[in-house]
């Protein structure tokens, strides 16, 4: 490995042969200037690490040569070292983007820890997280091993996020494997813990259940208007934690986060049946039976989800909430900056929902264009998507202009998705539905230790075209493919992301509340 290369600028450079010296026991290269001029030029002359640099010179001062350096390399680390206080002086120096700031008599260890802080830590932030989840992994293991409840299930998920997020930034992938390997067998283990208690979930005798899609609204949002305060909440189709996770530092900068809590989303995990619910406050076959007109049939042509606004306004007025509501679906990003434009009427409302739909899109898009594959080819690159979308969204923007008021904002979504990896087989009728994570039909042929069957679809509250039919729905990585043209399929699909079956990734959902950090 390359000694890292310092070039050290100071009109006194002999006083600091003991400092230099310190440097060159430890493995630095130290190159030396006494002047500005001769400081740029060297930046010129030599591939550089990191560059101290004296605040007073002769020639040109130490911000000048700051300046100059950074206009022509703004990615090499430059330390201001100087004998003044003056807050001014930092203010300027912070403001030509100084990576560090010195005060004279510097110690050598003062030296040592900026280079640590500018030069290596990249590598030493790898090292400590690559160690840190060596540490974690069998605990992490045995957490899995051991969960029996959802909200063990959610410690188990969050921390495996955590770790992802983690080793995503580090430099050294040695660990990703191995983490890969470890969410597969946490699926594995979800999806028993799903087959064993989904159905208990919708017992009013069951303790240990989740809020749900249909319980959202009634447990978790209405209660928030009862203090009287305006609330708008913001849903974010197909939004998985991690995304979430990786959004949370830009939002944080306007917002306090006062809560952000794992619901689940119901089966199938898809926009027909989760949103419907979370908007209906009833499960499908309950919509389906008290609003017929307002339920989508699996072959029905056009949205699924096209009347959910209507089915909030009914659950509404069920539970006896007259409040005045608004309802907008961005699809567009001219129907974003109409969102903006309409930020007084939305804080006019008690309650308003905003539908954004762009992660969804991508993700049916990823899957149908050879060149979104390319650039989100797996979880990181997706959740590097998710943000750059959002750094220039006008959903940022109005995020921002919502900061400004008094005003509580919800981020959640109906379901998540999974990047899909093993293929099973599964053979329908041309009435079965097309979803690659979960089949709804009659004379299914599929082998049931694969996947999670339920048979008679009223005891999950779910319609039922026929007497004969049923649901199945894939776990963990699995997809769902028909024999014929099997090869085509597999390839088309795998590593695709998707949704409708049973994963962390698509069951465990954020919800979080924000408030205005102005506040």
């Amino acid at each position: 490995m390359n000694k890292v290369k310092i070039l050290w600028a100071d009109d006194e450079i002999d006083y600091l042969k003991i400092s230099i010296h310190f440097l060159q026991e430890k493995g630095y290269e130290v190159i030396t200037a006494n002047n500005g001029y001769d400081a740029v030029e060297l930046c010129q002359q030599h591939n550089l690490d990191i560059v101290f640099l004296d605040m007073n010179m002769p020639g040109i001062s130490g911000l000048e040569t700051l300046s100059r350096i950074k206009s022509k390399y703004p990615n090499l680390p430059v330390v201001m070292i100087t004998k003044s206080e003056e807050e001014e002086i930092m203010d300027e120096a912070v403001g030509l983007k100084i990576d560090d700031y010195l005060i004279k008599p510097v110690k050598p260890n003062q030296i040592l820890l900026s280079l640590k802080k500018n030069v290596h830590q990249r590598n030493l932030v790898t090292q400590k997280t690559t160690s840190d989840y060596q540490r974690e992994f069998s605990q992490l293991s045995m957490l899995i091993n051991d969960a029996r409840s959802w909200n063990e299930w959610t410690e188990v998920y969050r921390k495996l996020v955590f770790w992802e997020l983690q080793l995503h930034q580090s430099s050294d992938h040695t660990m990703d494997e191995v983490l890969y390997m470890q969410k597969n067998e946490a699926n594995a283990a979800y999806s028993k813990f799903i087959n064993r208690n989904y159905l208990n979930w919708f017992n009013d005798t069951e303790k240990d259940r989740p809020v749900t899609s249909q319980t959202l609204f009634r447990q978790k949002l209405f209660p928030m208007l009862e203090t009287g305060k305006k609330v708008i909440l913001i849903l974010i189709d197909n939004l998985r934690y991690d995304q979430w996770k990786i959004l949370e530092p830009l939002i944080s900068e306007h917002f306090t986060v006062q809560e952000e809590a794992l619901y689940s989303a119901i089966l199938p995990t898809v926009t027909q049946y989760a949103r419907n619910a979370m908007f209906s406050g009833l499960m499908p076959s309950e919509i389906e039976k008290l609003y017929p007109n307002l339920w989508q049939e699996e072959d029905d042509e056009g949205s699924k989800n096209q009347y959910e606004e209507e089915l909030l306004l009914r659950q509404m007025l069920r539970l006896g909430k007259k409040i005045r509501t608004g309802y907008f679906k961005v699809n567009t990003s001219k129907d974003g900056r109409r969102i903006s434009d309409l930020i007084s009427h939305l804080s006019q409302n008690d309650f308003s929902v905003v539908i954004h739909n762009f992660i969804d899109i991508l993700s049916h898009a990823r899957t149908e264009m050879d060149m979104l594959r390319e650039l989100a080819s797996d979880e990181a690159a997706y959740r590097s998507l998710t943000l750059t979308w959002y750094q220039h969204s006008p959903l940022n923007e109005l995020m921002q202009e919502l900061a400004s008021r008094d005003t509580t904002v919800v981020i959640t979504t109906d379901h998540g998705s999974i990047r899909v990896a093993n293929p099973i087989k599964i053979v329908g009728d041309k009435t079965t539905n097309n979803n690659l994570r979960y089949k709804q039909g009659k004379n299914l042929n599929y082998n049931p230790k694969e996947v999670f069957e339920i048979s008679k679809p009223g005891k999950a509250f779910l319609p039922n075209a026929n007497i004969s039919s049923s649901y199945v729905f894939a776990t963990n990585a699995d997809f769902f493919v028909y024999p014929n043209n099997y090869n085509h399929f597999v390839k088309y699909y795998k590593n695709t992301f998707q949704h409708g079956g049973i994963s962390l990734e698509e069951m465990m959902i954020p919800f979080v509340v924000l408030q205005p950090r102005h506040q």
